[in-house]
């Protein structure tokens, strides 16, 4: 398990996650674009919030599927449960300590803007 926090400390998380994460990504979806965060999928049972549970916003939008959660102090987005699958967690992995996420140069894109729950 991993500490996971937000930039002032208010919310902090216990993550069950790799020393190594396998699979990062960005989104380009409109809000994960402008977020820019480099996330990475834990499964459902895998976070934990310990601390600031009441400090965290959540912002929805379109469909209102996906969850997206910041700190509502400083402002960092810890994390979200996405559309695609809404019981996982995707942790911003700049959230983790001992993670510096400029470490991983091969960083997929999700193609959130054209997501197969738009598609008519």
């Amino acid at each position: 398990m991993k500490k996971l926090t937000c930039h002032c400390g208010a919310v902090e998380a216990e993550v069950n996650v790799p020393d190594k994460f396998e699979k990062v990504l960005r989104c380009n979806c409109s809000v994960c674009k402008r977020k820019g965060y480099v996330m990475s999928p834990i499964g459902e049972n895998d976070m934990k919030i310990t601390k600031g549970e009441d400090k965290l916003t959540l912002y929805q939008f379109y469909t209102n599927t996906a969850k997206h959660y910041f700190c509502s102090i400083c402002g960092i987005f810890t994390h979200t449960r996405p559309r695609s699958n809404p019981k996982l967690h995707m942790i911003n992995i700049a959230c983790v300590e001992g993670v510096d996420p400029f470490e991983y140069k091969d960083v997929s894109i999700n193609d959130g803007n054209n997501h197969p729950l738009d598609q008519k």
